[in-house]
């Protein structure tokens, strides 16, 4: 409504304006207008024109996302009023206006009288589109209540999250994930492992962009989701308290806290949450050259997460103008995973024997990070200069006992294992980003360090049946060290002609990886392993341009169409480079492909966006094409276990190339009051090519995922939500998967005054978010199920304390967010 209302204002006055034949030539009326107190801009404000002459002659303008409008009139006297629904109007009375002028900063204070009388775009989940990304506001989804940040991800457009929780982007998983604009140890630096364990409710808004420009780092071939987290702006003491409670066992307590005086601004989130999620799998394996031809798994998963993550942070602010924010979050957790397995193994239909396999996996995980950010703005204009420095850090210590049982026709113990795994992470940061307006034009230029070290430290101990006693595993027992040093610098360029923006800009690259393992076993037995030629311990440099290109055709003031194109670049992580295998079960082992070289993609994207008055639409068609193209294959061993089964490996492989084009089209609907809808539907096709081992992994597949949100408002002020969702099936070379859905109700209601807010949420109503999948080799086939979480049932509480219910937070920004202006 914030946004509706001053766009039917601007619709009205051009009506009446159009009416009008000028016969001078105009004069163009520029300024900015601001948040008074914290300087913020105000996107969407109303200048309106009234002149003195003809009080019908009404003209005027909006502001941008900088808060900045510049409208073209005629000369004369004119009535100056700037409105923005929530704060008090600004009037310049009896202005005579006869050469072009800029009026300046105007700032506007909120009008605190007007809060509990309007609906505030806060309430709702919004779509804005920039010239190189979508902004997705979450707003109030009452399907977040109890949920993590990986649960929230699933419902915005474009975003899936699997089973497992490995994101993807418009069907991509090489997507970056970054936190307030930087990479972070809050989603556990190249694993997502860690949104799991960060409330869904710290998040203010999530960035999709699918044509970064030149100011973000080159990597993920598939863009950047942005993840801002809330940092409350209002004076005073603040924020909320939320707890859930759930089944099977879950709960979580989370506050967010916030005191803002004249000088500085003290910001916090803390959350414990305690989880036992239980999950399923099963898995029907045959086999050509085993000494078994059919092998039946069936998986029982029970897990114990505990977790504890606090963010602190003050904003100090130094002048009028500039200000320095430091912040620490640090995240402690504990998770226990056990998988028993009962395995029933067959020949020629016939059940041979029977096995019971236990694996009791406990992780203790260790985060922390240090972020400081300073920011000058050396006029209201947009000329700014802002330095940040990073350091994050993440521990992961992780035990692993397996013990494997005869059952039938025998019981004996086949094998036992104990596997230790220790990761360190340790990550820098150095960013400087210079900003200089130059009237309608805007020129940028900056520079970013990142560097990362990780060290993972791998033993595997088995048990020597024969003496009852555990040794070590010396060819596998390995200690590596990876290394990622990136440093780059950019440059862009923004004007805007017309009804056309533009935004120009160029990044150069240069990657340095980093290899080294410690291992005690020498070099002829690792050509055996690994073959000749592999160099365990490297040192690769890459020197790449990365060009940016997008463009804004404005129709109307409802309507554009936007173009992009963008070179990227997927490093391989330190998982996909380690040589050494690591084990999820005695028959299945993970091998890392130190020969692994960066993927480069170029992308295009043309979109669409649609304003009506109660219907936002948007769309866009994509091409994109990756070169060296990452693929996980698998493929024998050569090698058995203890009781004849075949071992398989799987690897990750530098293939040809991919092509990947689709289009994708999503509305926002509220035909009535009580009634809001919100539908996407995305489709693409997926092409590969290329030869390993002299098997051709090419493959063509076309698959589409699409989501239906509605928000109903009941009688006695209670909220009711459902949101849908629905993959289609999936094929690669070697592994087809078949469609999946799954369905998620909410309800709520405020309660002491609209302070609190108590909700139930049904995530997965059908217990059917299960991924099932068919995977053909040369030699063993694989039919498998797994459902790595059953349905969840939350009750929730949250109070919200001198923070009015829907009060917008749209306008204020998360440390780091603000990544520049647009056009």
């Amino acid at each position: 409504m914030r946004k509706l209302l001053p766009i039917l204002i601007l619709l009205s006055t051009k009506i009446i304006f159009a009416q009008q034949t000028p016969n001078t030539d105009k004069i163009k009326i520029s300024g900015i207008v601001l948040e008074e107190g914290t300087n913020q801009p105000l996107e969407y404000a109303t200048l309106v024109l009234q002149s003195i002459d003809n009080l019908n002659k009404v003209t005027g303008g909006i502001t941008n996302a900088s808060g900045k409008y510049s409208v073209e009139t005629q000369p004369g006297n004119y009535n100056i009023r700037i409105e923005y629904i929530g704060y008090k109007s600004y009037l310049l009375a009896n202005k005579r206006l006869t050469e072009s002028t800029n009026l300046g900063t105007i700032k506007l204070a909120p009008d605190v009288s007007q809060l509990d009388e309007i609906e505030l775009v806060g309430e709702k989940t919004t779509v804005e589109v920039r010239l190189d990304k979508k902004i997705y506001n979450i707003g109030k989804d009452l399907t977040n209540s109890g949920a993590n940040i990986s649960d929230a991800l699933n419902n915005v457009p474009s975003v899936t999250v699997d089973v497992e929780g490995a994101i993807s982007l418009r069907g991509n998983e090489n997507v970056r994930i970054l936190i307030n604009g930087k990479p972070s140890a809050m989603s556990g630096f190249g694993s997502t492992d860690a949104l799991s364990q960060l409330p869904a409710d710290a998040i203010e808004k999530v960035e999709v962009i699918t044509s970064p420009s030149a100011r973000y780092d080159a990597e993920g071939t598939a863009g950047i989701l942005n993840i801002v987290l809330k940092k409350e702006k209002t004076l005073g003491f603040n924020g909320s308290v939320n707890t859930t409670i759930g089944y099977p066992n879950s709960s979580q307590v989370s506050t967010n806290l916030n005191v803002r005086a004249d000088k500085f601004n003290v910001f916090s989130t803390l959350g414990y949450t305690f989880r036992q999620p239980p999950g399923n799998a099963i898995y029907d394996n045959t086999y050509t050259s085993s000494d078994y031809d059919r092998v039946i798994e069936d998986r029982d998963i029970q897990r114990e997460d505990k977790a504890f993550n606090a963010n602190l942070g003050m904003e100090y602010f130094i002048t009028e103008k500039s200000s320095i924010t430091g912040s620490v979050f640090g995240r402690l957790s504990d998770e226990s995973d056990i998988t028993e397995t009962d395995s029933d193994f067959f020949i020629d239909s016939l059940l041979e024997k029977e096995t019971y396999r236990i694996q009791d996996e406990k992780e203790d995980d260790e985060s922390l990070q240090v972020s400081l950010n300073y920011v000058n703005n050396f006029d209201d204009d947009g000329h700014k200069l802002t330095g940040d420095f990073q350091y994050s850090y993440d521990y992961e210590d992780v035990l692993t006992r397996i013990s494997e049982n005869n059952t039938f026709p025998t019981t004996e113990i086949i094998a036992q294992e104990n596997i230790y795994e220790k990761d360190t992470e340790n990550g820098y940061l150095f960013q400087v980003d210079y900003v200089l307006p130059m009237g309608d034009a805007q020129f940028e230029a900056g520079y970013r360090g990142n560097f990362e070290q990780s060290i993972t430290d791998y033993q595997l101990d088995t048990i020597n049946i024969n003496t009852g006693e555990f040794q070590t595993d010396l060819e596998l027992k390995n200690k590596f060290t990876y290394n990622e040093n990136i440093n780059a610098v950019y440059t862009q360029y923004g004007n805007k002609y017309g009804d056309i923006s533009f935004l120009l800009g160029l990044r150069l690259e240069n990657t340095q990886l980093k290899g080294a393992v410690d291992s005690e076993i020498d070099e002829e037995t690792l050509e055996e392993t690994f073959g000749e030629g592999v160099d365990l311990n490297f040192n690769k440099n890459y020197l790449g341009l990365f060009p940016t290109i997008n463009f804004i055709y404005e129709l109307d003031e409802m309507e554009n169409i936007s173009l992009g194109y963008n070179r990227r670049i997927n490093r391989p992580r330190g998982r996909y480079i380690n040589p050494f295998p690591s084990r999820t079960s005695t028959t299945n082992i993970f091998q890392g492909n130190p020969d692994l070289n960066p993927a480069y993609a170029n992308a295009f994207d043309l979109g669409y966006l649609k304003r009506w008055k109660k219907i936002t639409f948007t769309s866009s068609i994509y091409y994109q094409k990756e070169t060296n193209s990452f693929e996980r294959i698998q493929e024998e061993t050569g090698e058995q276990t203890n009781d004849g089964i075949d071992i398989i490996r799987t690897i990750p492989i530098n293939l040809s190339s991919n092509q990947r084009i689709g289009a994708e089209a999503g509305a926002l609907y509220s035909p009535a009051k009580w009634l809001r809808l919100n539908a996407s539907v995305n489709i693409y096709q997926f092409k590969t090519e290329g030869v390993f081992n002299d098997v051709d992994y090419g493959a063509e597949n076309v698959s589409w995922f699409s989501r239906l949100s509605s928000k109903v408002s009941l009688p006695a002020k209670v909220e009711w939500q459902t949101n849908a969702f629905y993959r289609g099936p999936s094929q690669t070379s070697q592994t087809k998967s078949e469609g999946m859905f799954f369905l998620t109700l909410a309800f709520s209601k405020d309660v002491f005054k609209e302070n609190g807010t108590l909700s139930f949420n049904v995530r997965d109503v059908f217990n059917s978010a299960k991924r099932r999948s068919y995977t053909v080799a040369d030699t063993f086939t694989s039919d498998s199920e797994l459902q790595y979480r059953e349905r969840q049932i939350t009750l929730g509480f949250m109070y919200r304390f001198n923070q009015p219910k829907g009060k917008s937070k749209e306008k204020q920004q998360g440390n780091g967010d603000d990544e520049g202006d647009d056009f």
